[in-house]
């Protein structure tokens, strides 16, 4: 509406300054006086600027008759396209023009301008191939899909520009959640274009989404080939996919095959810890208890992981609480001032009820950085001491609205997982899971859950003075205390 009233405006104020120059030639005295082979021309102001402009016209068509009759000579020479040619080219001048306002207004964002002078591109021009990309995207930017994807299923009729109209149409079936046929589309493409990096990482999604590890083992590979992808990165995430093969191979009863790829998942990257602890499951099935520790060690050494100590204790399920605290200072030493290797010495020392040594294997871990796993460790000394209720359940109640420590967190949109996978349950990123503490989040109340461990005291103070407990209450007491001494076991219990 903007456009159309400046243009009037402009339209109006032409034609007055026009009406005003001819009114001054009008008045204007004197003239042109033209004197050739003996002939006067005399000639007012304003027949004179007609006279130019006519001059002007008539040299203008002068050139194109020449031009013209230079482009009939090369016709009658033997060149065929030379008429063609001299009367397609004002259409290609206006053809390229709209093509090149098309790409500024695509690039300004201006999505409906760019598939104004795409068409009109396409007419002048005749050529498809560069103005139906240019439709496709004006197209997805203004919010038409519908018109985006009948252009890009026309570019898929030409070789040319078939993989730029699969690319196309995979994108929006991406947008749409379509898995399967997306997976479909990022085969295709990727046959066309094998080395081109955005296909391959988006089939790499894809068939890890699908649980194609095969397939996706076979894609990582090309993106080794080709150059996009660190040799050092396609090792850990050969191991990733070796490891989901394996764990699908597992769950469909073939013992033997599983654990001959967690085997090579784990000599691809010693440090991925759910490829460690399979293979070393498997090691112990088959009563190899040297290899199962060998393993376990190289991937502690890497990072200590409580599924780790778990592991270690299944190599010797029937051994003793102090022959396991034996075994373990193998392990334990080899990180002996991580957090983890404290949280595990404390835990088989209560197993062994030493709950002086649980206490000094903890050490401050407790009050430095307290998490639920900490506290609770915290309590079960406490009450394995003699501490009274109102200390132990003050504990158990920080251990409430404590952090509840290191998890499987996804790096790129930190989504916490109960167990480890080889993609994101949320993002469905490939290979970001890590064992890390997730972001704090603050925890809030009304009554503010800080108070917890006063007001559990001071309850079971108060009733503990005006209340007598029978026979029966104190068996169950006794049972449950029995139940807090017993529970960090490591070797009956996931870490």
């Amino acid at each position: 509406m903007l456009w159309s009233i400046i243009k009037i405006v402009l339209f109006i104020g032409l034609v007055a300054a026009a009406s005003w120059g001819a009114i001054y030639l009008l008045e204007l005295d004197g003239g042109v006086r033209i004197v050739m082979a003996g002939q006067e021309f005399n000639l007012t102001p304003l027949m004179a600027v007609i006279a130019l402009v006519l001059l002007v016209v008539a040299v203008w068509l002068i050139l194109k008759i020449a031009s013209l009759l230079v482009a009939v000579l090369r016709f009658i020479n033997g060149d065929d396209t030379a008429l063609s040619r001299y009367f397609q080219r004002n259409r290609q001048e206006k053809g390229y023009q709209a093509l090149s306002e098309g790409l500024m207004a695509l690039a300004s964002g201006e999505g409906d301008i760019a598939m104004a002078k795409a068409g009109k591109a396409e007419r002048y021009l005749k050529k498809p191939a560069l103005t139906n990309l240019i439709t496709a995207q004006a197209a997805e930017m203004s919010g038409n899909r519908r018109k985006a994807e009948e252009t890009y299923k026309r570019l898929l009729t030409n070789e040319k520009t078939r993989f730029v109209g699969v690319r196309g149409i995979l994108r929006q079936k991406l947008a749409d959640g379509e898995t399967e046929t997306a997976l479909k589309l990022a085969k295709t493409a990727f046959t066309l274009k094998p080395k081109h990096e955005e296909v391959q990482d988006t089939l790499l999604k894809l068939q890890a989404q699908t649980g194609d590890w095969k397939g996706a083992r076979e894609t990582l590979s090309a993106k080794l080939k080709s150059g996009n992808l660190p040799r050092d990165v396609h090792r850990r995430r050969d191991a990733v996919l070796a490891l989901s093969e394996a764990r699908d191979i597992l769950d469909d009863g073939k013992s033997i095959e599983a654990r001959e790829a967690a085997i090579q998942a784990n000599r691809l990257s010693p440090d991925l810890v759910p490829a460690a602890v399979l293979t070393a499951r498997g090691y112990i099935e088959q009563g190899n208890k040297r290899n199962a520790t060998r393993v376990i060690k190289k991937a502690w050494d890497a990072q200590p992981h409580p599924d780790l100590a778990a592991a270690f204790a299944e190599i010797e399920p029937e051994e003793t609480p102090q022959a396991r605290i034996k075994r373990f200072s193998k392990l334990l030493k080899i990180h002996p001032d991580h957090r983890e290797t404290r949280l595990i010495d404390a835990e088989l020392h209560l197993a062994a009820e030493d709950f002086p040594a649980a206490r000094r294997a903890l050490g401050d871990l407790a009050e430095v950085d307290p998490d639920a796993r900490a506290l609770t460790i915290m309590a079960a000394i406490e009450r394995g001491e003699g501490a009274s209720d109102s200390v132990v359940k003050g504990w158990l109640a920080r251990a409430l609205s404590a952090p509840r420590g290191p998890q499987w967190v996804c790096n790129n949109c930190h989504h916490i997982h109960a167990e480890w996978a080889p993609s994101c349950d949320n993002c469905h990123a490939f290979d970001t899971l890590s064992w890390q503490a997730p972001p704090a989040s603050s925890v809030s109340s009304a009554t503010g859950i800080e108070m917890l461990p006063l007001i559990i005291g001071s309850v079971e103070d108060h009733t503990t003075s005006n209340e007598t407990i029978d026979e029966d209450d104190k068996s169950t007491a006794d049972i449950d205390d029995a139940e807090i001494v017993d529970e960090p076991k490591p070797a009956e219990s996931e870490k």
